[in-house]
């Protein structure tokens, strides 16, 4: 254990460089720095207990699909508000670290999502994304056509702005703002969340995770793209087909509370009232 060190990975920000810098003086030769745009997974070193991530959840979402496969914990440090993936705020950033080295916290799996698309009977896209897939038209366009088999079997044809495919750590995120449910984190499920439906009876919509999903964009605009965890583009074929389902990889996150899910959920929805 003594010989184990943490990586740091920096947010391009002011404030988290600086943080950064006061962290790596402390920790010394505990600690190294990973550049996620100069590096790959494949270069981290064997000998880390976990990545520190020094941002928001953007960050944080970067850096789960720079680490691919590879079970390394990370640990979201948030600035400001508290992020939903980032748990511990800039003030418990050292009393973390301390209890980090003392192997004194908890590891939380969170669930991704394997995203392939089909163009033409060829793979063109092979992702596994933490929060979401989000299908969406482009401004001023026509309604999205998204027809949506479960399994096989056909469930029905969203006509809508859009369609969001996320796992529960992603129902906090765009799914949310689109009328989605919240859902902890171990609820095992994949949630379907249409954005603005042109039918009412269109609802969101919780699904088993042993699930396979499958949307068809047959009569969809040329103009459709999927974007995955926020951050990553591509332009979509009419003809497409998109098949989603739950990763065998998953994320472990370090978190130090046995409840802090609904400490960081009433504080990040603002939640308020009753008891402390």
């Amino acid at each position: 254990m003594n010989n184990q060190r943490v990586g740091i990975v920096i947010k391009n920000e002011a404030h988290a460089e600086k943080k950064a810098r006061e962290l790596i003086q402390t920790l010394g030769d505990k600690c190294v720095v990973i550049d996620t745009r100069e590096q790959t997974g494949e270069d981290l070193p064997e000998d880390l207990i976990c990545i520190i991530v020094l941002g928001g959840d953007g960050t944080f979402l970067s850096v789960s699909r720079f680490i691919d496969n590879k079970e390394i914990p990370l640990m979201g440090v948030k600035f400001g508000e508290v992020g939903f993936l980032a748990e511990t705020t800039e003030e418990n950033l050292h009393g973390a670290v301390e209890a980090v080295f003392k192997g004194d916290y908890i590891i939380r799996e969170r669930s991704k999502l394997d995203i392939k698309v089909m163009r033409k009977g060829e793979q063109i896209i092979d992702v596994d994304v933490l929060n979401d897939a989000v299908i969406n038209k482009a401004a001023l366009s026509r309604l999205a056509s998204c027809a949506v088999y479960l399994d096989n079997t056909y469930l029905t044809t969203y006509r809508a702005d859009g369609l969001i495919v996320a796992t529960p750590t992603g129902s906090t995120a765009y799914s949310l703002a689109a009328g989605g449910p919240v859902v902890h984190p171990a609820v095992p499920s994949i949630i379907l969340t249409p954005i603005c439906p042109f039918t009412l009876t269109n609802r969101p919509l919780l699904i088993p995770d042993s699930t396979r999903v499958e949307i068809r964009l047959e009569g969809s605009p040329e103009d459709m793209i999927l974007t995955l965890d926020g951050q990553e583009g591509f332009e979509m074929d009419p003809k497409d087909k998109i098949f989603i389902k739950k990763s065998c990889n998953a994320i472990k996150i370090i978190s130090f509370e046995d409840q802090s899910y609904f400490k960081v959920l009433k504080t990040r929805l603002k939640w308020s009232g009753g008891r402390s």
